[in-house]
């Protein structure tokens, strides 16, 4: 813009070069030889890419240019009209987030210049002026069309570039949707695939637990278990990040005894601490009443920190505390930290470390791995519970990351209704699953099964559409990925002749894309891979019997 500017502004400059010499003025002609100079050298800067200066000197010379020109020619020559184009040309080539400093000096550097020409009765560089005659019979009708020609191509390359950008802005966020899309697909494959085989993973650990397991084995079954979920939690919110960042998490708070909930904690950690020589601390105190908490999150939490802890300490120890401060009737306030004897974070990197991908050097991933993730987890986590997470560390010496949580104290009676076991009544119940992965196909007919419903299996979405017309089931399990036919297409299918049976969707998927997609099909609900056993009873009861 700044190269046209200068170019368009030479031939202006020309064309009163030639009414100068017209008119004798032999002042005013060398002034113009030298603007165009000044033009031409930044039509020369602004090529080379040297904006800053280009647009500075081409917004001086013509100022300059302007207030000599109309002290020679005197107010009948009309040319400090131009002035209007000077004082607005700044809001068009000057970015107004970045450089707004250059638009007020040089807006007021036109507004000082066309006030002083006035002030002094245009006398500010000469006294003497032009014939009047000459003024108004020839430069004024000049000068006039000259700045109506500069304002109205002003606006007009305005509004140009306005309409290229919006055209830019367009195409990009077109680039950006389909980045968007390609990257959902990814990561909605990506948790299939991943929760495909941690479905099994979890079941499997849930069977082995009702198949009354030695004493000996209870521990690691349930260990097992835990971390099965600690694995899928992990991939939750690394699939879900983004909208961790952008949307406000919400809990599933439930009565929970935070004795037998972080138990296995010690368990789960102990062997990665017996490798490095370190001792793992578990300090519960024993008096904590019940509480209102969302135990999955307050877990990934402590899992998050526990990790770092052991990760990042060589000699010594690793505790985990967890403390009542403050009781009333009603609420709790309680204190918890995790405390390391390892290298410990410079008081410089203390807030960074907070950022997405971001870690406290750049030997850290290199000596000690990690995504960068875990302390932006935490951090949002423990927002979302309307508390921060701090942080006291010296180096060499260890760190301390440690919150306070006030909950809701559970009454007994509000505990023992969340963790019965609900009993179940199935018989002569017959369910379809439609499941293409084999091993999952044995831990959910084992999970059924022992429930006492009849199921039959479909492996694709074209078996189950002509099960669902030769036979008479209560409810289907729909797995959503599969060959031949998706259980989208199948549920479609399914409702062309059969609106009543209850379809259940089972999805690997977190997205609310493929949630609407459920809704659209005809599903009339949706399980999440990996599954808890009893949320799948549960919601299969529903459905029989709604």
């Amino acid at each position: 813009m700044i190269f046209t500017l200068s170019l368009i502004t030479s031939v202006i400059s020309l064309v009163y070069i030639f009414i100068a010499i017209s008119l004798k003025l032999d002042n005013l002609v060398s002034l113009h030889l030298i603007c165009i100079s000044f033009y031409l050298l930044c039509a020369y800067f602004s090529k080379k890419g040297n904006l800053i200066e280009s647009r500075i000197i081409y917004l001086i010379i013509i100022n300059i240019g302007i207030v000599t020109s109309s002290s020679y020619v005197g107010q009948e020559g009309g040319m400090e009209f131009m002035f209007m184009y000077s004082m607005c040309l700044p809001f068009m080539i000057f970015s107004f987030n970045r450089e707004k400093i250059f638009i007020f000096l040089f807006s007021l550097l036109a507004i000082i210049l066309w006030a002083s020409l006035y002030i002094t009765d245009f006398n500010i560089i000469v006294n003497s002026k032009i014939d009047i005659e000459k003024a108004t019979k020839f430069i004024y009708p000049v000068s006039i069309i000259m700045t109506l020609f500069l304002v109205t191509f002003q606006l007009f390359y305005y509004s140009h570039l306005n309409f290229k950008n919006f055209s830019s802005i367009h195409n990009y966020r077109e680039d950006a949707i389909e980045a968007s899309n390609a990257k959902s697909n990814f990561l909605s494959t990506m948790s299939h695939e991943i929760r495909t085989p941690l479905n099994a993973v979890i079941g499997l650990s849930h069977i082995l637990g009702d198949n009354n397991p030695r004493k000996d084995q209870v521990q690691n079954i349930e260990a097992l278990n835990y971390s099965g979920k600690i694995l899928l939690n992990l991939l939750n919110n690394v699939l879900d990040f983004s909208k961790m960042q952008s949307t406000k998490i919400q809990l599933d708070n439930i009565p929970t005894n935070l004795s037998s909930a972080t138990k296995q904690i010690k368990k789960i950690h102990e062997t990665s601490c017996l490798k490095k020589g370190i001792t793992m601390n578990l300090e519960v105190d024993d008096n904590i009443p019940n509480v209102w908490l969302d135990i999955v999150r307050f877990n990934q939490v402590i899992n998050n920190l526990v990790t770092n802890a052991i990760k990042f300490t060589d000699k010594g120890s690793v505790t985990l505390r967890i403390k009542k401060q403050q009781e009333t009737e009603d609420n709790l306030t309680l204190l918890t930290e995790v405390i390391d004897t390892g290298i410990g974070i410079p008081k410089d990197k203390q807030d960074t470390i907070w950022e997405a991908f971001t870690q406290a050097s750049s030997s850290t991933n290199r000596l000690y791995g990690g995504t960068g993730l875990g302390l932006p987890i935490v951090k949002s986590i423990i927002q979302s519970m309307n508390s921060d997470v701090k942080i006291d560390s010296l180096i060499g010496k260890g760190s301390r990351f440690y919150f306070n949580l006030d909950l809701k104290i559970a009454s007994e009676k509000e505990f023992l209704k969340t963790t019965e076991k609900k009993e179940h009544n199935f018989d002569g119940k017959r369910i379809l699953l439609v499941e293409d992965n084999l091993i999952n196909v044995m831990v959910a007919k084992q999970i059924l099964e022992k429930a006492k419903l009849k199921v039959d299996v479909a492996n694709d979405g074209l078996t189950a559409v002509n099960k669902v017309k030769e036979n008479h089931y209560d409810t289907i399990l729909m797995d959503i990925q599969m060959p031949i036919m998706d259980g989208y297409t199948a549920s479609i299918e399914i409702r062309k002749f059969n609106s009543d049976i209850p379809i259940l969707a089972l999805s690997a998927s977190v997205f609310m894309e493929v949630k609407d997609k459920i809704n659209e099909s005809g599903m009339n609900g949706f399980i999440f891979k990996p599954f808890e056993p009893q949320d799948l009873l549960n919601q299969i009861e529903d459905k029989i019997n709604s």
